[in-house]
This record gives C-alpha cells, sequence and structure tokens, in this order.
C-alpha cells in the first residue's frame, strides 16, 4: 500500500506563487512517474504535469513556462512550483504516483487532492 500526502495549496492572488509537495510512502520497491492533475467544478480531471524516473518531464500547453515539476527521488516527493497563477488555475490538485512495490507488483495511487484557488 503507498500513501500519499499533499500539501501547499492555498488561496492566492493572480500573479502570486504557491508551490505544492507530494510526499509517497509505504512498500516501494521503484517510483517510475510521478505528476500533478487538476479538477475544477464541473470538469473532468486534467493533466497538469508529469516527470519520469529519468527526469524527462511533460506539461499541459496551459501552464508551460509557468508551473515546474521536480522530484527528489531520496524523499519519494514530487514537487510542482507554480508562478504568475491565474484565475482559471482555481481546481483541486491531485498528485499520483506510479511504480513498483517491494512485492514486485505495480500500482498507482492519488493524493487526496489539494485546493488551489486564485482571486482576480
Amino acid at each position: 500500500q503507498v500513501q500519499l500526502v499533499e500539501s501547499g495549496g492555498g488561496l492566492v492572488q493572480a500573479g502570486g506563487s504557491l508551490r505544492l509537495s507530494c510526499a509517497a510512502s509505504g512498500s516501494i520497491f521503484n517510483i517510475n512517474a510521478m505528476g500533478w492533475y487538476r479538477q475544477a467544478p464541473g470538469k473532468q480531471r486534467q493533466l497538469v504535469a508529469t516527470i519520469m524516473n529519468g527526469g524527462y518531464t511533460n506539461y499541459a500547453e496551459s501552464v508551460r513556462g509557468r508551473f515546474t515539476i521536480s522530484r527528489d527521488n531520496a524523499k519519494n516527493t514530487v514537487y510542482l512550483q507554480m508562478n504568475n497563477l491565474k484565475p482559471e488555475d482555481t481546481a483541486v490538485y491531485y498528485c499520483n504516483v506510479q511504480g513498483v512495490f517491494v512485492s514486485r507488483s505495480s500500482f498507482s495511487s492519488w493524493g487526496q487532492g489539494t485546493q488551489v484557488t486564485v482571486s482576480s
């Protein structure tokens, strides 16, 4: 079983910054991919950014150049630095971690979500 603990959400004015963190713990052998997704009211959950084990990153076009995803493999933690936030970034942000247990079975786990609200 994998536990994900998210932190860092909150209320910020447009143009401001926030940094999200998501720490994974449990019987983890290896983490392959870590990512952030968001879901605004009445909308489907959508990809924000992902980072692979080798450091390859992928961003949604709407956040490219404003958000930066990074990871600390020693701490099994993924971060999302969000700069120049816009009201349309308002959503619940979820982290996702995909990897392999010590038992060698694979997993894909979601965090509990953290609210990000950007006021105009």
